[in-house]
C-alpha cells in the first residue's frame, strides 16, 4: 500500500512539474515574440477593478486592459475614468503595484474633441499604457496620428459587430491609410464572427496593422453568439494564432469574456491555460 501511494505521489509530482515546464516555456516563447496574454478588465464588469485584478490572478494573467467606468475599490474613491485627478493615479498606480500586475491598455474610448484626446494620451503617458483602444470620430483620425507620433503610444481601432462603424476591417484601413504606423486595429475576433467574418482572413487583410487583440471564442457564428471556453468555438483561435505569428505581431490579446458574468474566473483560466498550450506549440 504504501509502494502504491509512492507511485501516486510521483505521478501526481511529475504531472506538477510538467506542467509547470510546459507554462515556462510558454511564457518563454511569449515573451521572446513579444506576446502579452492580457484581460480586458470588463469582463469582471460586475466587480471593483481591485477585485477584478484578483480575479485575474486567479486565471494566471498578469496584464491588464482597463476600460473607463469600473469602481476602483480598495478604498480608492471614484472610476477608472481617464479623467481622473493626478492624485487618484498614484492611487492607481500603487493599487496594480499591490496587486502585480501591469496595465498595458485601456478603453474602449471615444474622446469627442481635440482636448479630450489630449487628455486621454496625458493619462496613458502617466499610466505606462502602451495602446488605447478606440473607436474614433473620423474627423479625428488626422489628429490621432499626430498624438500617436508626439506621444509615441498606439491607437488600436476596435471593432463591434454589423453595423457599427468599424465592423469590418476596410473601414480601419480607410482610416490609417497614410496615417502613423502606430495607428492600427484592435482585432476583436469575437465580434468579427458575431458579424460573419473570418478572423483569420481579416487579420491577413490588416496585415501588418494590428496593434492589440480582444480575444473570444463564440458559440456560434450569429449575432447571437455568446462566449466559450477557447478552442471550443468558432474563432479559431489556433488559426488566429499562427497568422499573428507569421505577421511578428508584438503586443497584447486580452481576454474579453462576455458571459457567466457573475462566476467567469473557471472560463478565463482554461482559456488562458488554452492559450499558453497552443503558444508552446509554436
Amino acid at each position: 500500500m504504501k509502494k502504491l501511494m509512492n507511485v501516486f505521489l510521483l505521478a501526481g509530482a511529475l504531472t506538477t512539474t510538467g506542467a509547470a515546464w510546459q507554462a515556462a516555456h510558454a511564457q518563454a516563447k511569449a515573451d521572446d515574440m513579444g506576446w502579452q496574454l492580457s484581460a480586458q478588465a470588463y469582463t469582471f464588469n460586475r466587480f471593483t477593478l481591485a477585485e477584478a485584478l484578483d480575479k485575474m490572478d486567479s486565471c494566471g494573467i498578469q496584464y491588464v486592459e482597463c476600460y473607463s467606468s469600473q469602481q476602483i475599490g480598495d478604498g480608492i474613491e471614484g472610476t477608472t475614468d481617464f479623467k481622473m485627478p493626478a492624485s487618484r493615479r498614484e492611487q492607481l498606480k500603487a493599487l496594480f503595484k499591490k496587486k502585480h500586475k501591469t496595465l498595458v491598455a485601456y478603453g474602449v474610448v471615444s474622446p469627442q474633441n481635440e482636448a479630450e484626446w489630449k487628455q486621454m494620451f496625458d493619462f496613458a503617458k502617466d499610466m505606462g499604457i502602451k495602446v488605447i483602444t478606440a473607436e474614433p470620430k473620423d474627423e479625428h483620425w488626422d489628429l490621432i496620428s499626430k498624438l500617436c507620433d508626439q506621444y509615441q503610444i498606439k491607437v488600436a481601432i476596435h471593432d463591434h459587430p454589423k453595423p457599427a462603424h468599424y465592423w469590418t476591417p476596410d473601414s480601419v484601413l480607410a482610416a490609417i491609410q497614410g496615417r502613423s504606423p502606430l495607428f492600427g486595429a484592435c482585432a476583436d475576433i469575437g465580434h468579427w464572427v458575431r458579424s460573419g467574418l473570418d478572423p483569420v482572413e481579416c487579420i491577413k487583410k490588416l496585415q501588418g496593422h494590428v496593434l492589440s487583440l480582444h480575444l473570444k471564442d463564440m458559440s456560434e457564428k450569429s449575432p447571437k453568439a455568446h462566449d466559450v471556453i477557447w478552442g471550443q468555438g468558432h474563432s479559431n483561435i489556433v488559426g488566429v494564432l499562427k497568422e499573428l505569428k507569421k505577421q511578428h505581431f508584438k503586443g497584447n490579446m486580452s481576454a474579453e469574456y462576455e458571459y457567466h458574468w457573475e462566476n467567469s474566473v473557471p472560463e478565463v483560466k482554461a482559456s488562458a491555460e488554452f492559450w499558453k498550450a497552443q503558444v508552446a506549440k509554436l
